[in-house]
């Protein structure tokens, strides 16, 4: 028997890459969308269809966020070395949840969920986005994956058990050993860092890890598996080692010249910003309670700004720009928080919709399933109250989310 239709009738529907003309419909069916556009109900075939009042409503599809770490709500602290390791699966639940309650129908998880979190979401055990895993984070010895510290301490946050393999590793036979580990244990992407970081007290930002010769092994074996590399690079020379490497995103950008911006446009990579990850950790800062090391406080300060200006040139020069948070180090539900400072940073509208959408649609799954609204693409839907029409309203945009569908079941409110 053929599944009824659901009808998102006479929307201010953004596709994924524009405003339709309106007003505009969304039709549903089962799990995938069949049809989009202009009076698109008014077939006969869909007179007995369920019916969902969008006028003077926004249509989106599910939003993607392209850089969480679900079982981490305050990386970095001390506090972590004093919890139960267990703890952090519990809170991934809640995180998840969060994420998804935001608008966020897809996610992809740099570096702590494995993949009992993935089969968790995809059978209904727990409530979330569907996520893409790295599973571990990559990083040479004293590098920003490696959380060692000067007590001796390794930092349980993100270290090792069954589901998720040490991501230390060092030398090329070494990282190629890693490399495939990680993916045995269930990676859909592999996340490296290729340079120092804010939150490991220990590194400098601008300072590289992975020798060109490590990346670029670890991105050959990514690609004989039909997978590829995210990289952590906020300094120039690794952001440059990465993308030479044939690394097919980048995390933060911090400090970007035009050598690496010109690379971004040659090599087709996409920028993650993460503006809000800085500004989550200046905020904990202030609040006393962090638990944050002074210096990697000090460290948010002295980058936040130069980020949103490396970020504001790679939007000018027509680089392509996804949308990730880094929620983990802020706080899981507030990942839009993201997209008003894309648009401070110089991005249009529907250019911040097309980043948390489209384009980062096209980066995770090139077989092109999720990130539009349109015909064979996996029905997530969100549904704002109100009509969202410029930037100015970005900062709300939390607040006017209504109805989220994923796979074309409503998930909340419920």
């Amino acid at each position: 028997m053929t599944s009824t239709a659901t009808v998102f009738r006479n929307g201010h529907v953004f596709d994924g890459e524009r405003f339709l003309p309106e007003p505009a419909d969304v039709i549903v069916r089962g799990t995938t969308i069949e049809a989009v556009g202009p009076r698109a109900s008014k077939a006969e075939q869909y007179d007995g269809a369920t019916v969902v009042d969008c006028t003077g409503r926004t249509v989106l599809p599910g939003m993607i966020d392209l850089h969480i770490h679900a079982t981490t709500s305050n990386p970095g602290s001390i506090q972590a070395v004093a919890e139960p390791f267990s703890l952090q699966f519990y809170e991934s639940v809640r995180n998840l949840e969060a994420t998804l309650r935001a608008g966020i129908t897809t996610a992809r998880d740099a570096g702590g969920a494995d993949l009992g979190a993935k089969l968790a979401i995809e059978q209904g055990l727990v409530k979330g986005p569907r996520l893409r895993l790295a599973i571990s984070i990559m990083s040479q010895t004293g590098g920003h994956g490696d959380f060692w510290l000067p007590s001796g301490v390794d930092s349980p946050a993100l270290g090792p058990h069954p589901g998720r393999p040490s991501g230390i590793a060092d030398g090329v036979e070494e990282v190629r050993k890693v490399t495939r580990q990680l993916l045995r244990a269930g990676a859909d992407q592999i996340k490296i860092c290729s340079t120092g970081g804010v939150l490991s007290p220990t590194t400098d930002p601008r300072h590289s890890q992975f020798t060109p010769a490590e990346i670029a092994v670890i991105v050959e074996e990514a690609d004989l598996q039909g997978k590829y590399v995210m990289a952590h690079a906020q300094g120039t020379a690794g952001i440059i080692n990465a993308l030479r490497a044939g690394v097919r995103s980048i995390e933060h950008g911090i400090y970007l010249n035009d050598e690496a911006i010109q690379l971004f446009l040659d090599t087709n990579a996409y920028l993650v910003p993460t503006l809000a990850a800085p500004r989550a950790v200046i905020r904990k800062g202030e609040s006393g309670t962090s638990g944050l090391p002074p210096q990697v406080i000090d460290k948010a300060k002295r980058v936040a700004e130069d980020h949103r200006a490396s970020v504001a040139r790679a939007v000018e020069a027509g680089v392509r720009i996804a949308m990730g948070t880094d929620s983990g180090v802020g706080v899981h539900g507030e990942n839009l928080e993201e997209l008003a400072l894309m648009a401070d940073a110089g991005m249009s509208l529907e250019q911040v919709l097309a980043a948390t959408t489209s384009v980062a649609g096209e980066l995770i799954t090139p077989e092109r399933s999720v990130g539009r609204l349109a015909p064979d693409y996996l029905a997530d839907v969100v549904v704002l109250n109100g009509r969202l029409e410029s930037e100015g309203q970005l900062p709300r945009l939390r607040e006017m989310i209504g109805q989220v569908y994923k796979d074309g079941e409503l998930q909340f409110p419920v």
